[in-house]
């Protein structure tokens, strides 16, 4: 799986960045010897399961330049760098709590090029910056994580999306929001990719 299925779904890339979205599997295949970010035959599925998962965002709401998204547990970059090398003059503030997986994304982030890429090792809850958007990657409960990061939102919303909350995540996911008590939207995956693996995926958008 290469990244052309990226340019299959996203066709009006850059050349830009259609070598930043071809560099990433050589750099994480490069930190993932070292850094164990994603299992070893998940490495191979990097572009389906990882970088147009991340993507899926991008499908939901076109972030505009100037904006500011907060990615929280970031892991080894996901969502944040695949949506960093789509929308260039928008900014992204990635955050872990694991050191080493924040190291890795500075140094994926330096090797592309990426100038609107920040990278903190830090918990959400210390971050003192307000956001128009948060996106995360099924980092845990909508109920624990929303605690985390309630109150980082600019008051002001400038896109189509009223700024807030869009997590990516898998399965029955009915029973999670009603527990959590949220207004949610999910928004399944298979309305934009035609891929087996999108089948019970959404993005869950929570307006603040």
């Amino acid at each position: 799986m290469t990244s052309e299925i990226i340019s299959q779904y996203f066709p009006d890339l850059s050349q830009t960045q259609k070598d930043q979205f071809d560099a990433l599997d050589e750099l994480y295949r490069f930190w993932n010897a070292r850094i164990n970010l994603i299992s070893r035959k998940d490495i191979d599925m990097l572009y389906l399961h990882h970088i147009l998962h991340s993507l899926a965002i991008a499908k939901v709401v076109s972030f505009l330049p100037g904006e500011k998204v907060l990615d929280v547990g970031t892991g080894g970059g996901f969502p944040g760098i695949p949506l960093a090398i789509l929308f260039p003059d928008t900014d992204f503030h990635l955050v872990d709590s694991i050191g080493k997986k924040i190291k890795v994304v500075q140094e994926v982030a330096l090797a592309l090029g990426l100038k609107n890429v920040r990278a903190t090792h830090a918990r959400a809850e210390q971050i003192d910056e307000k956001f128009n958007f948060v996106v995360s990657r099924a980092v845990t409960k909508l109920s624990d994580f929303y605690p985390w990061v309630k109150g980082k939102f600019e008051k002001k919303s400038l896109n189509t999306l009223q700024n807030g909350i869009l997590y990516l995540k898998g399965g029955d996911l009915d029973q999670e929001i009603k527990e959590s008590g949220l207004k949610a939207e999910l928004i399944p995956l298979p309305d934009y990719f035609k891929e087996d693996y999108f089948d019970t995926k959404y993005v869950v958008y929570i307006p603040q």
